[in-house]
């Protein structure tokens, strides 16, 4: 299973960007997918996730400015975040938790990072 995360870049404090990750390879369903990210010297934390069946979960301090959605055909979770501001710097990463057989025990995979730099 390999996670391909795309959309991080240089932007402005109040500008938007979407990030996307696709999850391929051995896949019978994914439970959970998400983003976190980690910002120099800071622990990783959640930024949003959703489950199969349409839960979502935001942290407090994208609450409001970001929403996570889900195309469960093409096994890709997308984070629009807007009104970016120089504190959402940091590496996005990529999780699904992934179950690659019936009844199989699901196991959380990371994608490779993408950074997002936002400038005051």
């Amino acid at each position: 299973v390999q996670l391909q995360a795309s959309g991080g870049g240089l932007v402005t404090a109040g500008d938007s960007l979407r990030l996307s990750c696709a999850a391929s390879g051995t896949i019978f369903s994914i439970n959970i997918m998400g983003w976190y990210r980690q910002a120099p010297g800071k622990q990783r934390e959640l930024v949003a996730d959703i489950t199969s069946t349409g839960r979502i979960r935001y942290s407090e301090s994208v609450k409001g400015r970001s929403t996570i959605s889900r195309d469960h055909a093409k096994n890709t979770v997308y984070l629009h975040m807007n009104s970016l501001k120089p504190e959402d710097t940091a590496v996005y990463y990529c999780n699904a938790r992934i179950e690659r057989a019936y009844n199989d025990v699901a196991n959380d995979y990371w994608g490779q990072g993408t950074q997002v730099t936002v400038s005051s």
